[in-house]
């Protein structure tokens, strides 16, 4: 059974910067695609960025796109760097993967982890 456990939301202040970590447990062989959603209130989730496997591409959403970086240092381990953070990006942050070699979209959830932008 995949399980995905996110760490490091907290409160920052605006031009600050977060780094959050994705621990998956229970992947089978083969590729796992990773990503990160976020969920602010009142709002869909969404994607924030993805990569396809280890060393691969990522990919971003254009309201993060050079703010940050998505990096995987194996298969079951990923980060995501965000800085410089802005308001709008406050939102609970997810972990997401998915059993394949190219579609991103999550089977598999993490519990969630907050992150708040505010002065």
């Amino acid at each position: 059974q995949v399980q995905l456990v996110e760490s490091g939301g907290g409160l920052v202040q605006p031009g600050g910067s977060l780094r959050l970590s994705c621990t998956a447990s229970g992947f089978t062989t083969g590729n796992y695609v990773m990503s990160w959603y976020r969920q602010a209130p009142g709002k869909e989730r969404e994607l924030v960025a993805f990569m396809i496997s280890v060393g691969g591409k990522a990919r971003y959403a254009d309201s993060v796109q050079d703010r940050f970086h998505i990096a995987r240092e194996n298969r079951t381990y990923m980060w995501l760097q965000m800085n410089p953070l802005k308001p709008e990006d406050t939102a609970v942050y997810y972990c997401g993967a998915r059993h394949s070699s190219f579609a991103y979209d999550p089977a598999h959830w993490g519990q969630g982890t907050q992150v708040t932008v505010s002065s």
